[in-house]
Formats: structure tokens, sequence, C-alpha cells
């Protein structure tokens, strides 16, 4: 196969963007210090995970031995036996959740799910999707669900199975709804354990929180039926997956034989990309848990810096408990383009993944910031009565990041 010279130069175009804009993302959650080259000659093999990895397929070409022990970690770092557990690397967050919202509607087909108006997008398609009746429900500031409207709004509904989505992080915020006050509200509520479902979506703090000295509850442990985390945000990859976590009773009410590779599937997908697992397990098994606790710490430690350097020059900024996101007001269209920041309404954020290792970027975005607010304070302040024709405007090339 040969491509033409065109094509060549097309692609080593690409080759080029992509060197320089690796460690772009400060505006998003892509950990992006991560190396897979031993795995690159596995690029030549059609490998896929279809049906159950726990069973055998007459599709040989599989990594299931790799995403067994990938769920093994994972089914541990969240507080649940393997053997009363079932998930499998998806092909992200958005899967993750609908595999959720798929159980929760399994068991509870009547149920309606109920989700803070700060969920990910990605709910509102799959409650397409999947028909599910639903109610968004409103957020406190910071980005957390209301549990009165929670409770309100499924005592209108006179709602006896809730299926609650919860955020172990919100996508904005990262904010983590409490899902030990959730489950208190519902059984004070007169709602039983045994009539409500409850995913957890951790695509970001699924990495974080197990890893913290105190973390906000967020495991099967704690009381949650399924939990997805995205393999692409805190542990890095190539290729954007995931991996979902469920009681495996649960995942019993979806699973179908399927004569064709003479196995069971339980998946959304069918068909599944056999070279995440590979990247997952390397990723894993590189890892120490004192490494996952440093590159933890170094992060949080990040944000807590850019928080102290924007409120230093005042800059209204902030975060939450065990978050690395931090949250300031949305800065010009120029300056959130330049830094690939997500915005929404009057805020935006910035998210301290592990390559940020000299927070050179982070101190960069924040001068600009800065120097753009002090300008446009400097500005609202005079009147064209003591402006004078032709004064020029102070410089905005200052660097503050010296004085820290």
């Amino acid at each position: 196969m040969t491509l033409s010279t065109a094509d060549q130069n097309k692609l080593e175009s690409f080759w080029q963007h992509c060197v320089t804009n690796q460690y772009f993302n400060i505006g998003y959650p892509e950990s992006a210090d991560f190396d897979y080259s031993q795995l690159h000659r596995f690029l030549q093999f059609s490998i896929n995970n279809c049906g159950d990895w726990n069973e055998y397929s007459n599709y040989l070409l599989n990594s299931f031995d790799f995403e067994k022990d990938v769920m093994r970690y994972f089914a541990e770092l969240f507080n649940i036996a393997l053997e009363d557990s079932w998930g499998y690397v998806t092909n992200g967050g958005t899967e993750g959740n609908m595999f959720g919202c798929y159980l929760g509607r399994e068991l509870f087909p009547n149920g309606t799910l109920y989700y803070s108006k700060d969920t990910h997008y990605s709910v509102a398609k799959i409650v397409k999707l999947l028909r599910i009746k639903c109610r968004a429900i409103e957020s406190l500031p910071n980005g957390e669900i209301d549990y009165d409207d929670l409770m309100a709004k499924i005592a209108a509904d006179q709602e006896r199975h809730p299926i609650i989505f919860a955020n172990i992080g919100t996508t904005m915020c990262g904010a983590v709804d409490n899902i030990e006050t959730i489950q208190q509200r519902l059984q004070q509520a007169g709602i039983a354990r045994h009539d409500y479902y409850l995913h957890a979506d951790a695509a970001l703090s699924g990495m974080i929180l197990p890893f913290v000295d105190h973390p906000q509850p967020f495991s099967f442990a704690d009381g949650i039926d399924s939990i997805c985390v995205s393999g692409h945000k805190m542990i890095g990859s190539p290729i954007p997956c995931g991996i979902v976590v469920a009681k495996r009773k649960n995942v019993a009410r979806i699973s179908v034989e399927v004569d064709y590779i003479r196995a069971h599937d339980k998946t959304i997908s069918g068909s599944r990309n056999g070279h995440t697992p590979l990247m997952m397990w390397v990723a894993l098994r590189s890892h120490t848990l004192a490494d996952w606790r440093n590159r933890i710490k170094h992060s949080l430690e990040t944000a807590q810096y850019a928080v102290d350097r924007f409120q230093a020059s005042g800059i209204e900024a902030w975060r939450n408990e065990n978050s690395i996101t931090v949250v300031f007001p949305c800065p010009s269209e120029r300056i959130a383009t330049k830094y690939c920041l997500a915005t929404s309404g009057n805020t935006a954020h910035l998210i301290t993944t592990p390559h940020h290792h000299d927070k050179s970027m982070i101190d960069a975005l924040i001068d600009e910031v800065v120097a753009e607010a002090r300008l446009e304070a400097w500005g609202s302040k005079r009147t064209p009565a003591t402006q004078k024709t032709g004064e020029r405007l102070p410089t905005a090339s200052f660097n503050l990041h010296t004085h820290y």
C-alpha cells in the first residue's frame, strides 16, 4: 500500500500538528504523559473483544486475559469482589454511563432517572436512546446536586423506584454528589435500598478519590450499583476508552447468548476494541499504588497553586475538595481559544492533569487572564472627560508569577 506524495505530506503535516499541540489540553482532563510504545507491534492485528471476557470465544484474537486483569484491578479499587461484579473496557465515559442507566432501567422499567443540571451532556442523549423517564435537578453553587430539589421532585412524581445518576466529579466544577446524603434522604422518604438504583459517573475523579486521604463516598462499599471511569483522562491513552463496573446480579438481566461467537454478550457495543484493554493493562501494571498517589498529589497541589495565584491577583478562582478542576471567570474569546479552555456561561476552568510538570502553561494562562482583568479594570475607571487623546494603554506583557 503506497500513498501519494500529497497524501504523505498531509500525514506529515498532521504529525507536526500533534507534536506541537501534544500538551495543549489545559482546559480538558486528558493526561498526555503516557508511553505505549511496547504495544506498537500489536497494531498489525485485528484484536476484537466481542462478548464476555470471562468466557471462551471462538474469535481467537482477543485480549480477554488482559481485560480480566483490568477488571480485577477496578473491582478491588471500587470495593467489590470480582465474583460479585462484572464490567468491561468501554469506548469511553458515555458508553459507561449508558450501561449504568441501561441496568437501572432494566431493574426498574418504569422508574424515573434523576440527574443534576451539572451532569455531563451525554445523559441527555442516553435518556432519549433508552427512552427513560427523566427529571433534571437543580445544582448547588459548587456544582453538587441540590438534595432538597431532588427529594422534592421524587415526592412530586410519587416515584417509588428512582434511578439516581450521581456525579463523582462534575464536568465543569469537579463537584462530587454526596451519595451518602442521597441515600439518607431516600431512606427518610421511606424508599428502601432495594427500591432504587444508583449509578456513579466518575469519569475523572474515579482515578483521584481512591488515592487521597479523605475521599468523598464513591464506591460499592458506599452504596453504588455501578460506576464508570474514563481511561483517557487521569490514566492517559491515545484512544478514548473507559471502564464500567456493576453488580453481576444486575448485569445478568441483559446477558444474551450469541451463537456466532459461542459466548454471551453483556456489552453495549458488541464488537469492542481489543487494543485499549492492553493499554489499560500496561498503565495499571507499570504504576504502583504509590505512583498513583504521587501523581494525584502532584495534580492536586498544582490545582491549589493555580487557585492561590489567581486569588492573590484578585481573580475569584476556586476548586472543590479533592478536585483538580480550577474554576474562574470566563476570560476573553482570544484567551479561551489560545489555551483551549472549556467554558460555560460566565465561567471557565483549567484542569491540572499529571503532565503539567513545570506549571509553565498554567503560569502563562494566569498571567494573561490577570493582565486582561487589570486592563479592563483600568479602562472602566477612565472617562471621556479625563482620557487624553492618543494616550497609551498600560502594557499587558508583565510576568506576575515571578512574585510567587
